[in-house]
């Protein structure tokens, strides 16, 4: 894309941003809508008993814990695969779309009552979500090639599009499912996921050039020129066939192990049916398949360059830490939802309802009236060349609007009620809504950390939240429920974690690995993440179990103890760190 496109595209400005931009803050934030939505209702809906007004299927949180932890890794391995894809054959642009229909499709199977269907709408948001997510950021990207002085404000506003959207997918998605019915709540993050999709198709003209199918030609000249710039240090360490057969290896050992939890706990089928010891086989060879992964990164490590191999040991670290951090961040989407529905005192009458109300109608209110002006400001400088786009984003609102209005005269209507399960769940994205300015200014003021302290300080923050958790549970005998405050508390110590971390890993991968190196880490990096998350689900589906045979205390105190460890490991390792990067801060 060449100067003058992009001169051409900051001309129609909402915000100072190029009106593109807001086409991708709503896209993504209608996606997300959809992903939270359903995601907030998964564990919920397994785990609810069989019998009631609203009744789910009755599964333990084990065996829900391991079909969520296999869904959600699978979700960050497929945009590897999605990027590959987008940026060799087919452009960003169609690889958005293609992933946003087959994730409509995958939400419609969801909204029937069947299991085959359950696995199928899993299967396809798997898919989708891998051709979709790798490829809005590359978008963006795109966009601001020629303006890298815009790219930070441009992200901050595209992340406040994810944030905004996953607050009122769990909010709206959460509130029908669990006062209508669970399909619903299903079927609304579908029809969401379908407009978002068409609002973007339908704002093509605004992109140009922007996303399309890249030219072979071209890409083959970038590839050669990348390697005849390629600096001394920085030579080409191709992959060996050994390297190959390794990560084969590990890579088929790992899904099968990804797919065998669930099947062995749920159909009773196990693809590792042998034992050596007390070890199960699934276990056995994930074993293998590590002690693989370690002899390759050990033999590709040793045929770098001094400097580039330190630098690489230290996104390793940094991803081995990464692990501890979603493994325990992720009880969101598992053992807190059970925590909220079975041990939460939701239940609101007279003044605490009254209230809630208004907490609850400032919280929906005032954020969609924020998004409402953008939505207004964006169709005044974009009305002209892509008409249909607009009308479908009203749609939207208008949507939204309806069923965020038909729930506060719900609820203000209402005697008694009671605090939805996936409410607890919007308090994330609330506090980092709150709060992501502030930690940002604290980073660009005096008092910036080294990376390795705010990887530490992120993962003992949040582990405050499951102190208080613990603290809050203990001596809890069946039926006596705590209060709310606790699990308010320990989403707001989790969210400031995350704020602290998350943002961090990312910027230090690109900070540390070679330009031609980015693509292969970074998908190392969403590969840690991505065993944090199957963790994340494993241990928080013990969460009965644990329970049982000690105590929910004892439960929780797991996910504050070890984080902490690890965190003053990370914050003890900082000269050593220092030095791997050789000066990168």
């Amino acid at each position: 894309m060449n100067q003058n496109s992009t001169e051409h595209f900051f001309k129609s400005t909402v915000l100072g941003h190029p009106s593109g931009l807001f086409v991708l803050f709503f896209t993504e934030m209608w996606e997300r809508f959809s992903f939270y939505g359903m995601r907030v209702l998964l564990i919920n809906f397994l785990t609810m008993a069989i019998i009631g007004d609203n009744a789910g299927w009755g599964w333990s949180a084990e065996n829900a814990g391991a079909l969520y932890g296999t869904y959600a890794m699978l979700l960050y391995i497929t945009p590897i695969f999605g990027g590959i894809i987008a940026d060799k054959y087919i452009g960003y642009r169609w690889a958005v779309v293609i992933g946003a229909l087959i994730m409509t499709l995958g939400h419609a199977a969801m909204a029937i009552d069947s299991p085959t269907m359950l696995y199928v709408g899993l299967g396809l948001l798997v898919l989708g979500t891998g051709f979709f997510k790798p490829n809005m950021t590359s978008i963006l990207s795109e966009m601001y090639k020629e303006h890298p002085e815009k790219k930070d404000g441009a992200y901050t506003i595209f992340y406040m599009g994810v944030n905004a959207g996953a607050f009122f997918g769990m909010m709206l998605c959460g509130y029908l499912a669990e006062k209508v019915g669970w399909h619903w709540g299903f079927g609304l993050a579908g029809v969401f996921m379908l407009l978002g999709t068409l609002q973007f198709w339908l704002a093509k003209p605004l992109f140009g050039t922007i996303g399309e199918v890249p030219n072979r030609a071209a890409v083959k000249e970038a590839e050669e020129l990348a390697k005849l710039s390629s600096l001394d240090e920085d030579k080409r360490n191709p992959f060996t066939l050994i390297d190959k057969i390794l990560i084969v290896v590990t890579t088929v050992i790992g899904l099968l192990y990804a797919f065998n939890d669930p099947l062995s706990k749920i159909a009773n089928t196990n693809l590792f049916p042998f034992k050596i010891g007390k070890l199960d086989g699934q276990n056995v060879m994930i074993l293998i398949a590590l002690a693989f992964f370690l002899v390759l990164v050990v033999s590709r490590l040793s045929r770098y360059t001094t400097v580039i191999r330190h630098r690489m040991i230290a996104v390793i670290i940094f991803a081995f830490f990464t692990v501890f951090f979603w493994m325990s961040f992720e009880q969101g989407a598992s053992s807190l939802v059970i925590f909220a529905r079975d041990n939460v005192d939701r239940s609101l009458i007279g003044t605490s309802l009254t209230v809630f109300n208004i907490v609850n109608t400032l919280l929906t209110i005032v954020p969609l009236l924020i998004v409402s002006w953008v939505l207004i400001l964006l169709g005044k400088q974009s009305w002209a060349k892509i008409p249909g786009s607009n009308i479908v984003l009203a749609i939207c609102f208008i949507g939204v609007w309806s069923v965020a209005i038909w729930m506060l005269y719900k609820e203000f209507t209402a005697t008694s009620s009671e605090i939805t399960v996936s409410w607890f769940s919007i308090l994330n994205s609330f506090f980092i809504i709150a709060f992501a300015s502030t930690v940002s200014k604290l980073w660009d003021s005096k008092y910036n950390p080294p990376a390795a302290v705010k990887y530490g300080l992120g993962l003992i923050i949040m582990a405050v939240g499951f102190g208080l958790l613990a603290y809050g549970a203990y001596g809890i005998t069946a039926g006596v429920k705590v209060s709310m405050i606790w699990l308010v508390l320990a989403y707001l110590f989790h969210t400031l974690g995350e704020l602290f971390l998350s943002p961090v890993g990312l910027s230090y991968v690109s900070k540390l690995v070679p330009a031609r190196m980015i693509a292969f880490m970074f998908g190392m990096w969403y590969l840690a993440i991505a065993i944090g998350n199957k963790l994340a689900a494993v241990l928080g589906g013990q969460i009965d179990n644990i329970t049982k045979e000690y105590s929910l205390s004892t439960f929780f105190l797991i996910f504050a103890i070890v984080p902490v460890i690890a965190g003053i490991l990370v914050i003890t390792l900082n000269p050593v760190l220092k030095k791997l990067m050789h000066g990168i801060r």
